[in-house]
């Protein structure tokens, strides 16, 4: 049986106490070595470059350069560490910035350490890794839209900006009686039930259907 190759990880983290508690969970396994920390990205920069490790497991939310500015200036590095995001948001917005920046591993701080070390060793091994709640929220964020008309999608789009059913009809040129008709078939189109959650929806996803 072949032995599994140790993991030179890095830790960067500008809270102590969170850096005690990761190498509490994640020394004492086999397959991973801490080989340093950092409390800030301006330190991690010269101590990664010096130490060369496999893994870089960053906080997201630091003062001065954040995480995700991190993860972008190791990718012009080689060679370039993998990173792994760890972060108290699951906001997918952070999510698609950190990707776009080179992580390749998101996951919440208050995760268990299994996943974290999954994350790690899914990286690690040359894929990627969402924490389960993470993955939810992102991919609930980029739900095809359900199939709206034109018109339909124009008057979703104005009662998200908090358009009456009056205005809509005066902006668009149609009777408040034809809007009312539009209004109860996009509810039907969206399974949704009364008025206060078709404006709730308007104003989540209004900015998805403003070119229809």
């Amino acid at each position: 049986m072949t032995q599994r190759a140790v993991i030179r990880l890095f830790l960067v983290d500008d809270h102590p106490l969170v850096r005690d508690g990761l190498r509490a969970r994640l020394d004492p396994l086999p397959t991973l070595e801490i080989v340093g920390e950092a409390g800030s990205a301006a330190e991690a920069l010269n101590a990664i470059e010096s130490l060369q490790p496999d893994i870089v497991l960053a906080d997201v939310g630091m003062k001065d350069m954040n995480g995700i500015e991190l993860a972008a200036l190791l990718q012009q590095r080689h060679p370039a560490p993998r990173v792994v995001m760890l972060s108290m948001y699951d906001n997918p917005e952070y999510v698609q910035q950190a990707l776009q920046a080179g992580a390749r591993g998101y996951v919440l701080k208050d995760a268990p350490a299994s996943e974290i070390v999954a994350a790690i060793e899914a990286v690690a091994a040359g894929g990627t890794f969402l924490s389960p709640a993470v993955s939810q929220r992102l991919f609930r964020n980029q739900a095809p839209k359900p199939l709206l008309t034109p018109r339909e999608s124009e008057i979703l789009s104005a009662l998200g900006r908090g358009e009456s059913s009056k205005q809509i009809a005066r902006d668009l040129n149609l009777s408040v009686r034809t809007v009312e008709a539009h209004r109860q078939s996009i509810k039907r189109r969206l399974g949704i039930e009364g008025q206060a959650e078709l404006i709730k929806y308007a104003v989540e996803h209004a900015r998805q259907f403003d070119r229809g």
